[in-house]
């Protein structure tokens, strides 16, 4: 496999910058109770990553190293405003679910770590390779926790009645499911990206620490 190849692979799997470099929780914590925001997170971050990537690995050779990390921030902060005012204008409804959390996108520390430690020291197509697989990475987990949990929260995927809705009021359940909403409980992603971590280190023993 080359290395072009291994930067949007490896944080699919084995480098995941969530399960395996645990970061980037607080938002699968926050905004994966319905698939449809978690969806749009994903894209967002895809965005702000991939092209914050390419911008900070252009100007990485005039960036005084004193006001680094001021530069990243000013580059974040105008992408994330770019996001924001595209959901405002196109999904106003969504951006208010979204509300804060597309905001600490700013802060999100998959992004930071990744202008920190790979595009100030590569090239503006590596830099971008590297964004878009962490990026992928981050939406992959985010998706799973939102389907799962929206599904068993709410019976439903992207708003669609799937499990016990449509007879709800017969008192019937499809599939012997009832919705209770447990799932829609903030611990519940937590739990949710725990199995994952479990499921993954089960199967690559070697992410196991001695």
């Amino acid at each position: 496999m080359g290395k072009d190849s291994r930067l949007i692979l490896d944080p699919l799997a084995d480098n995941n910058p969530i399960t395996i470099q645990v970061l980037g929780i607080c938002s699968a914590l926050a905004i994966t109770a319905e698939l449809e925001a978690s969806i749009v997170m994903s894209i967002s971050v895809l965005f702000v990553l991939g092209i914050g990537n390419v911008v900070i690995s252009l100007m990485r050779n005039i960036i005084p190293s004193k006001i680094r990390i001021i530069v990243q921030l000013i580059v974040v902060a105008t992408l994330v405003i770019i996001v924001d005012l595209v959901l405002k204008a196109y999904a106003y409804e969504l951006s208010k679910t979204l509300s804060v959390f597309v905001g600490l996108i700013i802060t999100n520390c998959i992004i930071m770590g990744r202008f920190e430690a790979f595009a100030l020291a590569n090239s503006p197509y590596r830099s971008f390779l590297d964004g878009i697989g962490n990026a992928l990475g981050y939406g992959v987990i985010l998706i799973i926790v939102g389907f799962f949990r929206e599904l068993l929260g709410s019976g439903t995927l992207l708003g669609f009645p799937v499990l016990g809705d449509p007879i709800e009021k017969t008192g019937l359940y499809a599939f012997g499911y009832e919705n209770n909403g447990f799932m829609l409980l903030s611990p519940m992603a937590l739990i949710v990206v725990g199995i994952i971590i479990w499921i993954q280190r089960n199967r690559n023993k070697a992410l196991i620490e001695d």
